[in-house]
């Protein structure tokens, strides 16, 4: 039923957050000794040199497989990867795990025989048991933030505790909360629960679908990531198990008393929660799932969205009431990705972010899987005598280092040179993004929501500025640079690997102040997935679509590239008419690094920094022209041709291209 869930934590996630590797100086991560014990499969050193060819084997099941040299460090995001997914899902707690919780919990001094319930309390003294603890932490960190969670009943105590302390900076994490308990179909049951047992007001169907959210959804989501189906029916037929073997354990948490004090108290709640909203000015995330059959949780999410003065929505359109029991939801990767984390006063992009964890990472890069797969990246870097190898071999392993190249349409080129960095050569790419996918100035109405973009922000994006981009190379970050930014993303029809650049060099002086390496690249293959057919200009001459244009573009109220003139500086929000195309194949050329080391003086020169400038703009135009002249004798180009050739050698396995 209604959980009364609230708890607290003061920022730097002490216990929340749990990482199996540990971070090193160099922004990396190291391998928690106990998880690279545990299984040996696949291994790729950062801190050794790093060969340029590698020894691979193909096993029964077609997955490829690399030679583990002694010595050589593990790479845990690599090794989650390996993981079958009954691996995976063995580390995570289940309802069983619940229940026995649960048992442990009601279990009196006495040996679970007498005794009131201990939760039986009025609201007054809840809502001051916790301020009283949110005081004590605010007294303990006052430049700290306290991050207040609460579910249902919980939220209407957050809520409430948040209006009666508005000088403490507070962040409210609310999940379906019970503000709009009298909508509920629970209050028409109040009468009958005076006169009926609680074991004969619900089905065990109507448990299961509170308790797990939508099975259905659970059996698709399953079936997406490659589970065998008797492993899906398997899991299925646990969990039915499970609830009508814990009933006794249900009615021990719900006996008739403790479910109408619950009821009262979420009548009351609500009420005082809803008399103070007008007084909350924390930030605020509201967490609703579509299929809570408790609450009206969805509708709740979006009138408390404009209530609210910092509030942002998150939904979860297949998940019951019980959203934090849910292997979907973690909460630690939630507060991340939705950039609600933070250490100070005010958000610091830059020092604030938390590192995906390898469990978070995987839940990131499973839905991309088969898109990764389709596409078959073919990756080039060239080594300090100018040698060019087909993987990243060439990539500097410290940092800062700053690349710099062609934004492909729509940006499609992100995810597999993001997550191959990091399988390959366990570097975070920082990218420097638009403010689209940060702020908003106004509430949401023609935008897309915030939450689209949660996993850029959980693998480290940051608003593109000159600020953040000094805090990143003073970090020795490796950081991902367009110039060309959302012109070239979003380019006219025909101009396809065209660069947009302004005319500024300021990142080339950027760069030379923290003596970073500056890696040119390309990247080309969006003309094998889709054409422009429909584009800016042709918006532009529509009216009704030329005022959408300029309406989107008001609501985000941050404009960039406000200072160039003509096409560079046209950086209006819109979307593109694409047509598909029969996929064909994405090739990514990173050309040899360029060090600025011992060059500051130099740099420091406008025209000097110009002319290397130029030359950086240069080696970009260079890779995409050596990848579309070569990209023509590849035999594997054609989707058909790498479908055939996985059919036969595995479906992870790597596919050839042209000879380098």
């Amino acid at each position: 039923m209604a959980v009364n869930g609230a708890c607290f934590f003061a920022a730097g996630f002490p216990t929340t957050v749990r990482c199996c590797a540990k971070p090193s100086s160099s922004g990396k991560f190291k391998p928690n000794p106990a998880v690279a014990n545990t299984i040996r499969r696949f291994a790729v050193s950062t801190e050794e040199s790093i060969t340029t060819e590698t020894t691979t084997d193909f096993v029964e099941d077609g997955r490829l497989k690399k030679k583990v040299v002694e010595g050589e460090k593990m790479n845990p995001y690599v090794l989650e990867l390996e993981k079958t997914e009954l691996e995976y899902k063995s580390s995570r707690k289940g309802l069983n795990d619940y229940f026995e919780e649960s048992r442990n919990f009601i279990k009196s001094s006495g040996g679970g025989v007498g005794g009131p319930p201990r939760w039986f309390s009025p609201l007054d003294w809840l809502v001051k048991l916790v301020e009283r603890t949110v005081r004590s932490e605010n007294h303990r960190s006052p430049s700290k933030p306290i991050y207040l969670v609460g579910e249902s009943l919980g939220a209407c105590l957050a809520l409430a505790v948040a209006a009666r302390n508005p000088d403490i900076d507070l962040v409210l994490v609310l999940v379906n909360p019970a503000t709009c308990f009298e909508k509920s179909q629970l209050q028409p049951l109040m009468p009958w629960l005076e006169i009926m047992p609680i074991q004969h007001q619900f089905g065990l169907p109507y448990i299961l679908s509170l308790m797990t959210g939508d099975p259905l959804k659970m059996v698709i989501d399953n079936a997406r990531k490659g589970v065998p189906l008797l492993e899906i029916v398997e899991g299925l037929s646990q969990d039915a198990v499970v609830i009508p073997s814990n009933l006794n354990v249900l009615a021990a948490l719900l006996p008739r008393e403790t479910l109408l004090w619950k009821l009262n108290m979420l009548k009351v709640a609500s009420k005082f929660a809803n008399s103070h909203l007008h007084a909350v000015k924390a930030q605020t995330l509201v967490l609703s799932s579509g299929r809570d059959q408790l609450l009206p949780s969805e509708e709740e999410g979006q009138r408390l969205n404009r209530v609210l003065p910092k509030c942002q929505n998150r939904s979860y359109s297949g998940s019951g009431h019980f959203l934090l029991l849910e292997d979907v939801f973690d909460l630690a990767t939630l507060i991340k990705g939705s950039a609600f984390y933070r250490r100070g006063a005010h958000q610091d992009y830059v020092s604030d972010y938390v590192p995906p964890t390898p469990l978070e990472f995987r839940q990131i890069y499973e839905p991309n899987r088969l898109f990764l797969l389709a596409i078959s990246s073919v990756m080039l870097s060239t080594l300090e005598d100018g040698k060019i190898v087909r993987g990243l071999a060439g990539i500097p392993s410290e940092g800062p280092v700053l690349f710099v190249g062609y934004h492909m349409l729509m940006g499609f080129e992100l995810a597999p040179m993001v997550s191959n960095f990091l399988l390959e050569r366990n570097i975070f790419l920082r990218g420097l993004a638009h403010p689209v996918l940060f702020i908003r100035t106004k509430k949401e109405r023609l935008l897309p929501p915030l939450s689209q973009f949660d996993t850029f922000r959980a693998m480290g994006a940051v608003p593109v500025s000159g600020t953040n981009l000094y805090k990143l190379l003073a970090s020795k970050a490796h950081v991902l640079l367009y110039p060309g930014g959302g012109r070239e993303a979003s380019h006219r029809k025909g101009e396809q690997y065209k660069l947009f650049w302004p005319e500024q060099s300021e990142f080339v002086r950027m760069a030379a102040r923290f003596g970073a390496k500056i890696v040119p690249f390309g990247v080309v293959g969006e003309d094998d997935f889709g054409e422009v057919v429909f584009d800016y200009d042709d918006q532009m001459r529509i009216p009704f679509l030329r005022d959408y244009i300029e309406a989107v573009t008001d609501e985000l109220g941050v404009r960039v590239r406000t200072e160039e003139d003509g096409e560079v500086g046209n950086q209006n929000m819109h979307r593109l008419g694409i047509l598909p195309k029969f996929p064909g194949r994405f090739y990514y050329y990173f050309g040899k690094p360029i060090e600025t080391e011992g060059r500051r003086h130099e740099l420091r020169d406008r025209e000097k920094a110009h002319e290397l400038y130029l030359q950086i703009k240069s080696e970009v135009e260079k890779c995409i022209g050596f990848l579309k002249e070569k990209r023509e004798t590849d035999p594997y180009r054609n989707i058909l041709a790498r479908l055939s050739y996985q059919a036969t050698n595995g479906s992870t396995s790597q596919v050839p291209t042209f000879d380098i």
